[in-house]
């Protein structure tokens, strides 16, 4: 069986060289060039390597004022709660710590605890419990914020929210494993922060 299968293989046409992906023309090349001009004067020969940016869309330009608002875009795995809404500040749960973000924040990539997300515009503010996900503050005053879940704070029952911090209380007091120990103790710090939050 074997050796029938090297002498197919052998005279496959199928298996030709491919082209690398480096030979695929570029939709929009931006080479930078300081970095082609010394490439020419160490391989004069042979073509400059392309990079990723090379296929990508230019980014937005970085506005040379500071803007009066941001632009938000906060999504859901089901849903967009907010798409390209201009708002005056957004304050993040960050692993780091609560990040408040205003127009012309630094490019900053978070990773989201279990807290309150607000988003500010004038005197109105909209409150959202989430779960998890990750912020990505562009340079540009835009804010694109994933979530795995959010909720608005003000559909949140409070008596609910006390039975489930008792009941993975009382878990975690009764666990044996690690991994029980473990699934009450992340339920413990999502409760006490929907707490918090319900609590205010």
């Amino acid at each position: 069986m074997f050796r029938q299968a090297s002498r197919l293989l052998g005279r496959a046409s199928w298996l030709r060289p491919r082209p690398f992906c480096t030979e695929v023309p570029a939709a929009t090349p931006s080479a930078d060039p300081a970095f082609v001009e010394a490439w020419k004067k160490v391989a004069p020969n042979i073509d400059p390597p392309r990079t990723p940016s090379t296929y990508m869309d230019p980014r937005p330009p970085i506005p040379s004022s500071l803007p009066s608002k941001m632009t938000v875009n906060f999504v859901l795995p089901y849903s967009s709660e907010l798409s390209g809404k201009e708002v005056d500040m957004v304050m993040i749960p960050a692993t780091t710590g609560q990040m408040g973000v205003l127009p012309g924040h630094v490019a900053t990539i978070a990773e989201l605890k279990p807290g309150v997300l607000s988003v500010h515009d004038g005197s109105d503010v909209k409150k959202y419990f989430i779960s998890s996900g990750f912020a990505f503050i562009h340079a540009n005053s835009v804010a694109d914020i994933i979530a795995v879940e959010a909720v608005p704070i003000d559909q949140i029952d409070a008596s609910l929210v006390q039975k489930g911090l008792a009941e993975f209380t009382q878990k975690l007091s009764s666990a044996t494993t690690d991994l029980e120990k473990a699934e009450a103790q992340i339920g413990i710090d999502v409760h006490s922060a929907l707490n918090s939050a319900v609590t205010g």
